[in-house]
């Protein structure tokens, strides 16, 4: 048997590694305020060596008080209710659930802008007001309160003119109103009305609407919910087939019922979910940008005491036989994990604050300036000013907000989405049309200034704007 040789052979080779500490801080630092809010307290649930300081910080400048004093500030910031003037307050005007008086403070705190949510009803009512007369909102309100649960008014116009003393033409006027700012369909008088909207919102949005579908709705709605398939076409002109794709499409695309679909239920909604809270919030004090982490008013975080106590005296003495090996086990499992979360939470707050300062002072003119001062910026941009890699940058943007100076809450991402400018040049002018501007109309005009897109991209902008199409202007 050949005799066997056995060496050691010692080769340096470089690997990445991340540790479960360097995973845990990206996952807080992606987390948006809301979730953040849930993981800090499942683990205040499931650490006992965890714990939320209950501190009252200063309305001022977000320092901790001893009491009802700021040593920042050198102010005391003991409450006293005073008299105010509604006419300071101008945002009372517009939140449904404003306060009916106010409490003394430095400074106006935005969180107070946050309302409660508006069911369908209520938003089409806050939308008529907008574009409504004196005496225009009592018939407003009387009619979006009678609509049925499929979104139509139950009654004829003659009867609201019998029992509102208003004139048919006045109720066919609010009426219209109503259908521009309701679910596409909501507010018509019969389905026939309902289809129709419908038809003529989805050709101003660019969808291809077969043209036999409009007359089919028009002329022969009850024939085709009869399936008189072969009576329809011959009256038509078109073939069997041509009925079946309309009604295809109708299926599809049209809804008998537009007050009780996903639209409706978010109406007027951008985002999924319609009320967000700032992660940031970014003021002007003595004319400078002031950049402010919400959450860190919000959440101390810090050490059980027993628990700190008892790791200390663990650390000094490592013979004590006080504690068997499983308490101490527990005791060193659980204040380690509480340190880590706490440094994880502080990093996470650091390094927002860093880049939400970076993106400040890059958008600097943006922020006094308005959306038209937006400039190209881009995440690796930021992440170099910052000195972080870019994905770093993109799980501290990403899903939060923030509140500018003059309170509009906008994504992160928007800082870095250069279409906003062109869209508030679309925004401009359907504002101060003379007559509605179709898409093609604003398209060309646009070309006029130097901005070249294509007539369904300011269909996608307006659409994203929330403006209706001319036809419904």
């Amino acid at each position: 048997m050949a005799g066997m040789e056995f060496s050691m052979d010692v080769s340096p080779e470089m690997r990445v590694w991340i540790s479960p500490s360097l995973i845990e801080a990206n996952y807080i630092l992606s987390l948006s305020r809301q979730e953040l809010q849930g993981v800090i307290q499942q683990e205040l649930e499931t650490n006992p060596a965890l714990e939320m300081d209950e501190k009252h910080v200063c309305a001022s400048c977000g320092g901790i008080l001893e009491g009802n004093f700021c040593h920042n500030c050198m102010l005391s910031q003991e409450e006293t209710p005073r008299e105010d003037s509604f006419e300071d307050y101008p945002e009372q005007m517009y939140t449904l659930s404003a306060p009916k008086s106010r409490e003394d403070s430095d400074e106006f705190d935005p969180m107070t802008l946050v309302a409660n949510e508006m069911t369908v009803s209520e938003q089409i009512l806050s939308d008529v007001a907008t574009l409504s007369h004196n005496g225009d909102m009592f018939l407003a309100e009387y009619i979006v309160n009678s609509l049925d649960e499929r979104g139509f008014i139950p009654q004829s116009v003659g009867d609201i003119a019998s029992e509102t003393g208003r004139s048919e033409e006045e109720i066919n006027r609010v009426i219209e109103k109503i259908q521009s700012v309701a679910p596409i369909g909501a507010g018509s008088r019969n389905l026939q009305e309902c289809l129709l909207i419908q038809l003529r919102y989805l050709g101003d949005i660019g969808v291809d609407v077969p043209s036999h579908v409009e007359p089919i709705v028009q002329n022969y709605l009850n024939e085709f919910g009869a399936h008189k398939f072969g009576y329809i076409a011959k009256e038509l002109g078109i073939t069997h087939d041509d009925v079946e794709d309309a009604r295809d499409f109708i299926r599809e695309h049209l809804n008998p019922f537009p007050m009780q679909n996903d639209q409706a239920r978010t109406w007027k909604t951008p985002q999924q979910s319609a009320y967000v809270a700032p992660d940031v919030i970014v003021s002007i004090k003595d004319g400078e940008l002031h950049v402010d982490v919400v959450e860190t008013r919000d959440y101390h975080l810090k050490m059980n005491s027993m628990y700190d106590q008892i790791a200390r005296q663990m650390g000094r003495s490592r013979s004590n036989s006080q504690f068997s090996e499983g308490e101490r086990d527990h005791i060193r499992e659980h204040v380690n994990r509480a340190k880590l979360f706490i440094s994880n939470i502080q990093q996470r707050r650091d390094t927002l604050y860093r880049i939400s300062r970076c993106i400040v002072d890059l958008q600097e003119d943006f922020l006094r300036g308005g959306v038209r001062e937006l400039r190209p910026l881009t995440r690796a941009v930021v992440a170099q000013q910052v000195g972080v890699h870019e994905s770093t940058v993109s799980r501290a943007t990403a899903n939060k907000f923030v509140m500018l100076p003059n309170r509009k809450v906008i994504e992160f991402s928007d800082f870095f989405t250069p279409s906003l400018s062109v869209k508030d040049i679309i925004r401009e002018m359907i504002e101060k049309e003379n007559e509605p501007l179709t898409d093609r109309k604003i398209c060309d005009l646009l070309a006029k200034q130097g901005i070249r897109i294509a007539r369904r991209t300011v269909a996608k902008y307006r659409a994203e704007l929330n403006v209706l199409p001319s036809t419904m202007r």
